[in-house]
C-alpha cells in the first residue's frame, strides 16, 4: 500500500487500525468497531485534442515528469462529471474550450510514477479560448505527429501510438 493511501485510525470511532483479510484480500479493519475501509480510486482524465496532423500538448509543471510534455490531464473532483472534469481540465491548462467528442480509451494505472488509478481519456475538439499556457502548465503548443517533442507519460505515448496507428 503506497503512502498516499495508509491510513492509521478509524473514521468511525477513532480506532487504530490494523490490516485483516476483508473480502479477499488485506485492508484497513477497525478492531472496535469493526469498521472495514475502502479506499477510492483516484481517477483523472486526459483531453486528446488534435487539428489535422497536430496534437496539442503542455509542458508539464510539476511531477510526474516535470519539464517534459503531456496531454492536458487532471484530476476528476469527487462530485463532478468526468466529461465536465476534461472541459475544465483543458480550459485550465491550454486557455481553450474543448468539447467532447468520444471515449478514447479507459487505462488502469498507466503511468508507474503518475497518481491515478484509472484514467479516462476523452477525444476533444476546440470550440473557443485563446492559447496559453497555464495552471500545471509551463508551455502548450500543436505538435505534428512526426515532430513530437519529449513525451513524459505512458499515457499520453500510448494515446499518440493509437491515433497514429488510426485507432484514436
Amino acid at each position: 500500500m503506497s503512502a498516499e493511501r495508509a491510513a492509521n485510525f478509524c473514521p468511525r470511532c477513532g480506532h487504530a487500525l490494523e490490516w485483516r483479510e476483508r473480502f479477499g484480500r488485506m485492508r484497513p479493519v477497525c478492531p472496535g468497531c469493526g469498521y472495514t475501509l475502502f479506499f477510492e480510486p483516484k481517477v483523472a482524465v486526459v483531453a486528446f485534442i488534435t487539428d489535422d496532423d497536430r496534437v496539442l500538448l503542455i509542458q508539464r509543471a510539476n511531477p510526474p515528469a516535470q519539464g517534459l510534455w503531456a496531454l492536458p490531464a487532471g484530476f476528476v473532483d469527487c462530485d463532478e462529471d468526468p466529461k465536465l472534469a476534461v472541459v475544465r481540465e483543458a480550459c485550465e491548462e491550454t486557455g481553450l474550450v474543448v468539447e467532447v467528442d468520444s471515449l478514447m480509451d479507459l487505462l488502469h494505472r498507466p503511468d508507474e510514477d503518475g497518481l491515478a488509478d484509472i484514467v479516462i481519456a476523452y477525444r476533444c475538439h476546440v470550440t473557443g479560448g485563446s492559447l496559453c499556457a497555464a495552471a500545471d502548465a509551463d508551455a502548450v503548443g500543436w505538435f505534428p505527429c512526426d515532430a513530437l517533442p519529449d513525451i513524459g507519460l505512458a499515457t499520453t505515448q500510448r494515446l499518440i501510438e493509437m491515433w497514429r496507428d488510426g485507432n484514436g
